[in-house]
């Protein structure tokens, strides 16, 4: 076996920046400088959790084999169900292949300073993908795993065997979001709502959801504005509230910073906007949310005296729908808003197992009601 990560790091898609040291190669879903400025632990983390990136290439190789060292955010305590890559060749998705060899580290340790908590001891993954007898020029993508942060250390194919990029697999859709994104609760790396929605439209994806670190960050604004996109979409509120990180005097004057700096680099790109699924807790109370004993997302008590202003859901939900309209009005026909309810509402609870993610069936939902109002006959966002 020959390795060839330099060429398989030219196959990556979904990724924005990357970071090489001693250990290997960590892709992120972030601009370099960006995230260097903010240095926080938990950006820098979701970040490197590599959500629809892949590395998308035409090869000969019969088989495939890639290291990667793989850190999970796990409790002390809590077992893990293993780390998962999906292998797609020619357009037809292949078994899921689940790598066990995992890093873990306890979430408490994320705090404000800089760096990164210490991983655990365990080895690196080898994950071994069977691609089929020889063929020219087949296309093959490895979607890399949804719920850790990986660092490749090598990709190897047989000796002889042609690697290099394959042909974009559509249109460029760039997605901005949280968690809710971000999907580390999917069952495979295909099934997050995102690349769902993708493979379905036939789009190329760029997910930049983040988990927790959706706060209308203007370096983010300068990622989206600066690719090359077709569609944009932004899942707006949801984090704002987990944080209590803005109130409605900042929250409105964000939003619409946040686009004007996308619009910048596409004044006529479809734009949509898709504000909080439904979180029970969040519903009419402000943030920050805890997660209790329980493990279900709860809110803080505080004085009324100290709330005004503060953002509940439904606050969110009206402003973001009463500030598209205003753009709208303004001559931006191109922005449109979903409200997130109808993609995830009250009515779906039963698939929101902590209060503030949905499960692998819930994203499944999300996807299935999602692609009609964005890439159906209308085309991107109507």
């Amino acid at each position: 076996m020959q390795s060839v990560l330099d060429r398989a790091l030219d196959c990556v898609v979904g990724a924005l920046g990357k970071t090489t040291d001693t250990t290997g190669v960590t892709l992120h879903r972030s601009p370099d400088s960006g995230r260097a400025r903010l240095a926080d632990r938990a950006f820098d983390f979701n970040s490197a959790v590599p959500s629809g990136v892949r590395l998308e290439m035409l090869t000969d190789a019969t088989e495939l084999e890639l290291d990667a060292r793989l850190t999970v955010l796990l409790p002390l305590g809590m077992p893990s169900t293993g780390s998962v890559f999906d292998l797609v060749v020619d357009g037809e998705l292949r078994e899921p292949v689940v790598a066990t060899e995992e890093n873990p580290i306890d979430p408490a340790l994320f705090g404000p300073a800089t760096g990164s908590p210490e991983a655990g001891p365990a080895e690196p993954a080898t994950v071994r993908f069977r691609l089929g007898r020889r063929a020219v020029d087949r296309r093959v993508e490895i979607w890399l795993p949804v719920t850790p942060a990986v660092t490749l250390i090598d990709v190897r194919v047989p000796d002889g065997a042609s690697v290099r990029p394959a042909p974009a697999s559509g249109p460029l859709w760039v997605h901005y979001g949280s968690s809710i994104s971000q999907c580390s609760d999917a069952d495979r790396p295909t099934s997050t709502w995102p690349a769902a929605v993708a493979r379905s439209a036939g789009r190329c994806l760029v997910n930049l959801g983040l988990g927790g670190q959706c706060q209308l960050d203007p370096f983010m604004a300068r990622a989206v504005r600066d690719l090359p996109a077709s569609a944009i979409s932004l899942e707006l509120g949801i984090n704002v509230h987990n944080a209590d990180s803005m109130r409605e005097r900042a929250f409105v004057p964000a939003f619409h910073g946040f686009v004007d700096t996308i619009r910048d680099g596409h004044p006529s790109t479809p734009i949509l906007i898709i504000s909080p699924i439904v979180c029970p807790a969040a519903e009419q109370r402000p943030g920050p949310t805890l997660v209790g004993p329980d493990g279900m997302v709860r809110t803080v008590d505080r004085p009324a005296e100290l709330a005004l202003g503060a953002l509940t859901l439904t606050r969110i939900r009206e402003l973001l729908s009463e500030h598209v309209d205003q753009r709208r009005k303004d001559g931006d026909d191109r922005l449109r808003l979903i409200d997130g309810t109808t993609l995830f509402g009250p009515d779906d609870v039963a698939d929101l197992p902590d209060g503030l993610h949905p499960n692998a069936a819930g994203y499944a939902r999300m996807a299935e009601r999602f692609l009609p109002l964005s890439f159906g006959r209308a085309g991107a966002f109507g």
